[in-house]
């Protein structure tokens, strides 16, 4: 098994694709708007998917965040409120921001569910601060890492409920980040001390099968290499200090905070001990190399994986999503009357 998570081109395969993954064997599929056009049309891409190995449980991966951060868009499917909704409700009421976001967390895992889709990398445990670039924003869902922590958790809960994997990311954290790293190479300076404040939340939530790198420089721990590509920060930051022994993934390899091409950086990712790394662009030729490049999945690779899509299609509620996104509207009301 090739240890890569591939993008898809259309609303379709192509027999290109489709013998190409036949081929290389990938961990699992990543999809986007290009490739969510109608929940027939969808439903039939992921099966497609899934039957090419016949495995009964397929990584098929999205960014299904809310707000902005939408691949599955209205009318066709619900909207999905941005973070920053339940973090004004946490200001005024704590456990009714958490169960808010439990509730929105297992409707949009119902509605990811339903067109075939296991896993979710949501939800972001970056703390928020003044200076935090706009690519975070919103999307984040605090600048206090215990609540970061609880809505994150509910999250995860609320798409386990639903049976679909949720991610923790961006590991260490993008909060300090002042900088787009689809863009440009954020740098961070801030020390051991402060960086601690940005841990927290990874740590509480530890356990989470599976877990993203941030495409950041932290210079009290390494000047010269971004997580992704450090040993050092994934060896004893992520891995000793947050204690995260779950399945770590890549940001996009292809955003511009990386140099050299996809596959250079995929090899890199892999050889600084990320587990997967994710090529979200469908371009044929870095997939090829790519996959020629990294050939197997290291059996510590491979364990963490068995973990991590062991929590697909887990334990399952029957609550309606109707009644869901009424609970979720109903609580968050509050704040706006509040407002």
């Amino acid at each position: 098994m090739t240890p890569a998570i591939f993008g898809v081109a259309g609303a379709a395969l192509t027999a290109d694709e489709r013998a190409f993954f036949r081929d290389a064997d990938p961990a699992g599929y990543i999809l986007f708007a290009r490739n969510c056009e109608t929940r027939d049309q969808l439903r039939a891409l992921t099966d497609d998917l899934r039957a090419i190995h016949g495995r009964e449980r397929t990584f098929v991966s999205i960014d299904q965040e809310g707000g902005r951060v939408a691949r599955m868009k209205p009318p066709e499917w619900p909207r999905f409120p941005a973070g920053e909704e339940f973090d004004r409700l946490f200001a005024l009421a704590p456990a009714s921001a958490i169960e808010a976001a439990r509730a929105n967390a297992e409707a949009m895992g119902r509605e990811l569910a339903d067109v075939g889709i296991t896993v979710d990398f949501h939800a972001p445990f970056d703390v928020r601060r003044p200076e935090t670039d706009d690519v975070i924003g919103d999307r984040a869902l605090g600048s206090e890492p215990k609540q970061v922590a609880a809505l994150g958790r509910a999250v995860i809960d609320g798409l386990g409920r639903a049976g679909v994997v949720g991610c923790l990311k961006h590991m260490p954290g993008h909060g300090r980040a002042t900088a787009d790293s689809h863009k440009e190479l954020p740098v961070v300076t801030a020390g051991e001390e402060e960086l601690a404040t940005d841990l927290a939340p990874f740590r509480t939530l530890n356990e989470t099968p599976l877990g993203m790198s941030a495409h950041i420089v932290f210079t009290a721990w390494d000047a010269e290499r971004p997580a992704t590509l450090s040993p050092y920060v994934i060896e004893e930051i992520i891995r000793k200090r947050i204690g995260f022994d779950g399945l770590l993934l890549t940001d996009d390899i292809d955003m511009q905070a990386l140099s050299g091409t996809a596959p250079e950086r995929s090899e890199a990712a892999l050889a600084a001990g990320c587990d997967i790394t994710l090529n979200c662009w469908a371009r044929m030729d870095d997939m090829v190399e790519l996959a020629e490049r990294n050939p197997s999945m290291p059996d510590q690779t491979r364990a963490r994986y068995d973990r991590a899509i062991a929590h697909i299609g887990g334990a399952q509620t029957e609550t309606d999503v109707r009644a869901l996104l009424a609970k979720r509207d109903e609580l968050l009301a509050f704040a706006g009357e509040a407002a």
